[in-house]
């Protein structure tokens, strides 16, 4: 298919050398393995598991704060759907699996559009939801959020769907869209995920529902 971006972004040396080095690693097993696993962060999978949230949320009326915290995330993810059509309307990257594998594919999957690489949508759609996950997990399993968002965002680089830089982009432009989103909501994350700053009070959140 041909270029249809404004920008051609060639990928980094370092993304090359990421992606030959899976692209060597590659078995059919792994790869049939990884392609369940990265389905787990399919925008249709989080944003339907987020409308269930919200709507439990909002029905319970339990706690100002998890009613405030499922709207914010719902609001996330509809942004979180637009970006990455709008960076990829904007910028044309080739996906590694076009580029490094030659011949034989070992299980490698041909992912999307062929132009489609930067960002990632998966990663862009957990680094959106990582900060209200880390906020809603008890403290025994906080500190497991992040490093399971970027294991999980990180299979989109094994199964040679995005370069490495596609996939640290899209985790960078959703943690920024989450502060944005926070900042709107009068609130930000603390470092442990946590909020700085309450909701609102009882008649407020009575107001808004």
């Amino acid at each position: 298919m041909s270029h249809r971006g404004l920008i051609n972004l060639p990928p980094t040396r370092g993304d090359l050398v990421v992606s030959r080095a899976c692209a060597r690693a590659a078995t059919p097993e792994m790869e049939r393995t990884l392609r369940v696993v990265t389905w787990l962060a399919d925008e249709k999978i989080v944003l339907g598991a987020t409308l269930l949230f919200w709507t439990y949320a909002r029905l319970s009326r339990r706690d100002i704060d998890i009613a405030r915290r499922a709207d914010h995330m719902l609001c996330c993810l509809a942004l979180a759907g637009v970006l990455p059509h709008l960076f990829k309307r904007l910028v044309d990257r080739e996906r590694p699996d076009r580029v490094v594998v030659h011949g034989r594919r070992h299980g490698i999957p041909r992912s999307g559009n062929a132009w489609d690489s930067f960002p990632s949508g998966h990663a862009l759609h957990l680094g959106a939801i990582g900060g209200s996950l880390a906020a809603l997990c008890p403290d025994s399993f906080r500190l497991l959020v992040w490093p399971s968002i970027t294991a999980l965002a990180a299979t989109r680089i094994l199964l040679l769907a995005h370069y490495l830089s596609d996939v640290v982009a899209g985790l960078a432009l959703g943690v920024g869209l989450d502060k944005v989103v926070g900042w709107l909501f009068g609130y930000s994350h603390t470092v442990d995920g946590r909020n700085s700053r309450s909701y609102g009070t009882d008649d407020q959140f009575r107001n808004d529902v």
